[in-house]
């Protein structure tokens, strides 16, 4: 069940703010979209508008609540705004994938160029047809994480001792832990990263185990669990490793804080869920699909991001290749919360990239 709403479940519909610039003019309009949240009042949206490019924010089906989110039934919703934005006449489509967007524009365009995907990982059949995914002609990628199941692993907390208690610690592995660092010694680094593989490894293991013990023996096909502390990234702490402009803590604030709260990244999810977002069997790894597709990409760097560094401008590149356009925004954190200017320059650039395509 995708939804708690009878009404919802009885007529499915997605929402999304739509902006025409006046007059309309152009033959591109941009779709904007994430996973999860809710891209209603996206920063671009007006700013490309005013540049004479139709913009649409998108929300999937599961905006605001990932618990049960299927990666392959979200670029179902990203293809009905992409259906949506071609019955207005607009010729080009151009797909903008901001934070967690990102893994989601290129995972829909590698399907939309050659579809393979005909169920989610855990087995949940996925009726998707070539008119289900219209390709686009573009894909700009701003801020973009490198996908769920990639995050996880790299913020999971790995001193977790009991997944059954967010309190308890190896101090061993405890990146809070001032006598472990900042900053951090290499080799205490290496064991920190594969401890915490080792962790997701052993969630997932865990979820297959169980998800075959309920299919075998009742009518469940699916049940939630928590994975508690999913915020202990060591570049959030000690800014020479990956180093960007970013300053201490996550884009949520505090570190530690985020790391121990009762809601954040991953906390909340299904057995279903977890394989589809957060697991290695993820088919919705970013890298991986954007190598796959042959259009245009534009790449924005923000320098100041706390959840995106160099090495991920890096992999971004690797599977884009030639194709790819890089523009640097120094100064500019995640969001570009409080960076006006820096909105427009992004505006601008892109205006000027799709004017080119």
């Amino acid at each position: 069940m995708e939804s708690q709403s009878g009404l919802q479940m009885q007529s499915p519909r997605i929402y999304g703010a739509y902006e025409e610039p006046s007059p309309r003019t152009g033959k591109t309009a941009c779709v904007v979209m994430h996973p999860t949240s809710n891209f209603h009042g996206h920063y671009l949206i007006t700013p490309l508008a005013k540049r004479g490019i139709c913009c649409l924010g998108l929300n999937s089906r599961y905006v605001g609540n990932d618990t049960t989110l299927l990666m392959e039934r979200v670029i179902q919703d990203l293809g009905a705004g992409v259906n949506f934005l071609r019955r207005q006449g607009y010729e080009r489509v151009v797909l903008i994938g901001n934070s967690g967007g990102g893994a989601l524009v290129s995972f829909y365009q590698a399907q939309a160029e050659k579809l393979t995907v005909t169920q989610a990982p855990d087995g949940t059949p996925v009726a998707i047809g070539p008119d289900d995914l219209p390709p686009a002609d573009g894909i700009i990628l701003s801020a973009a994480h490198l996908g769920r199941s990639r995050l996880l692993v790299e913020w999971i907390d790995p001193a977790v001792i009991d997944e059954t208690d967010p309190i308890a610690t190896d101090p061993d592995l405890d990146v809070f832990d001032p006598s472990n660092g900042p900053p951090f010694d290499p080799e205490w680094i290496n064991r920190f990263r594969a401890a915490q593989r080792e962790r997701r490894d052993r969630i997932e293991a865990w979820v297959w185990q169980r998800l075959r013990q309920l299919r075998k023996s009742g009518p469940a096909r699916d049940m939630a669990f928590v994975i508690h502390r999913t915020q202990a990234d060591p570049r959030l702490l000690d800014l020479s490793l990956d180093a960007n402009d970013r300053p201490v803590g996550s884009i949520w604030g505090s570190a530690r804080e985020v790391n121990y709260a009762s809601n954040a990244m991953g906390r909340f999810t299904s057995l279903s869920a977890f394989l589809s977002q957060w697991a290695s069997c993820s088919q919705a790894d970013g890298p991986t699909n954007l190598a796959r597709t042959s259009i245009p990409v534009l790449l924005f760097e923000h320098s100041a991001d706390a959840s995106t560094f160099p090495s991920t401008r890096g992999a971004w590149l690797a599977a884009a290749g030639s194709r790819a356009r890089v523009h640097r925004l120094p100064g500019a954190n995640h969001y570009l919360a409080g960076q006006p200017a820096l909105i427009e320059e992004t505006a601008d650039v892109i205006a000027e990239w799709i004017a080119r395509l």
